[in-house]
């Protein structure tokens, strides 16, 4: 996805966004003020990008890629917007009838009566052939 000429990048993120880079050479630090870390675009580097916790709206986090030329020139930048979406099972883990969020049972299950935790009941049969 690299330019024609590049032969680095820089990696800028937002606060909710977690980066690893991975490359088989050193990275160097910029010249230019603020260009922090450069890596080289050897092949097989790879650029890992996540999101650390849910967004509170839309495309709130962003991951720009600067790229550049021999000798340290800026040639292009390549932008991602990024929306992190939240995902809870939620379930009633205490089995009071009431559906909790922050259940402190959630993350356990005892057996009996008086036990607590989620009993999931799956449907294993073809009901589609």
């Amino acid at each position: 996805a690299a330019p024609a000429g590049a032969v680095s990048f820089s990696v800028k993120h937002t606060e909710g966004v977690s980066v690893e880079v991975r490359c088989q050479s050193p990275a160097e630090v910029g010249s230019a003020p603020g260009s922090g870390m450069r890596w080289p675009l050897d092949k097989g580097t790879v650029l890992r990008f996540s999101m650390s916790r849910a967004s509170t709206e839309v495309n709130d986090n962003k991951v720009t890629v600067s790229f550049y030329a021999e000798g340290g020139q800026p040639i292009s930048q390549a932008g991602v917007f990024l929306t992190g979406i939240g995902i809870s099972l939620d379930v009633d883990a205490d089995r009071d009838g009431i559906v909790e969020k922050n259940s402190p049972n959630k993350a356990s299950w005892t057996w009996g009566p008086e036990g607590h935790g989620a009993i999931l009941l799956v449907s294993c049969d073809k009901e589609d052939p």
